[in-house]
């Protein structure tokens, strides 16, 4: 059994999505961003660094923490969800951690929660998401996934791409990534591991 430390954030749903993809058992557990629960000294033991998610597989008999770093554990555990190439899916994994989360998360944070208060801010930022978009476009435009066949690396980037609208994002302008976006959002498992760990909103669609 795995159990999953995490709240419903894009970061979260990577894993929990992934969990609902590889099919196997698990439990979840709320972590309230709200009340500072990601502080609290037996979840800092789990993440040092104090981010949700969190995994415990009592096959490993330790916490993995990083979304990144427990989809290659789920990936190498269950032999599956590689795409046609190793090393590309790892790529657009890291790509995906180094690069369109970190940069949509600032977007989300002075373009969403604090408008007006620094626009420059908020320019840097919604134009590095616009160039992150197109390059995400690109690489759809020549293949169905990031690696050719799903893959985690789908699992990684479409739940920051699912913000869209936080991102003041129109969908219709980028197709590829549109025919990709609700091709995902159409799969049972992603519908699942979307509403973890409890129903926030429907899946957004353009």
């Amino acid at each position: 059994m795995i159990e999953l430390y995490t709240a419903p954030t894009p970061n979260g749903r990577k894993v929990s999505i992934a969990l609902e993809e590889f099919g196997v058992a698990y439990s979840v557990k709320a972590v309230d961003l709200q009340k500072n629960e990601q502080f609290e000294p037996d979840f800092l033991e789990m993440s040092p660094n104090n981010k949700i998610p969190v995994i415990f597989d009592s096959d490993r008999g330790s916490a993995l923490a990083e979304s990144g770093a427990i989809l290659i554990y789920l990936a190498e555990k269950y032999g599956a969800f590689w795409g046609e190439d190793r090393l590309e899916t790892i790529q657009w994994l890291m790509w995906q951690m180094g690069g369109l989360g970190p940069m949509l998360g600032q977007v989300h944070y002075f373009s969403r929660y604090n408008s007006g208060k620094s626009v420059y801010a908020e320019e840097r930022f919604k134009n590095e998401a616009l160039r992150l978009y197109k390059v995400l476009e690109g690489v759809l435009s020549v293949r169905e996934f990031l690696s050719h066949s799903y893959s985690i690396a789908d699992m990684a980037v479409w739940p920051w791409i699912s913000r869209f609208e936080w991102q003041g994002i129109d969908l219709n302008e980028f197709p590829n990534i549109l025919l990709w976006y609700m091709k995902i959002s159409e799969r049972p498992a992603v519908v699942r591991g979307y509403d973890q760990p409890f129903f926030v909103n429907k899946i957004p669609l353009p």
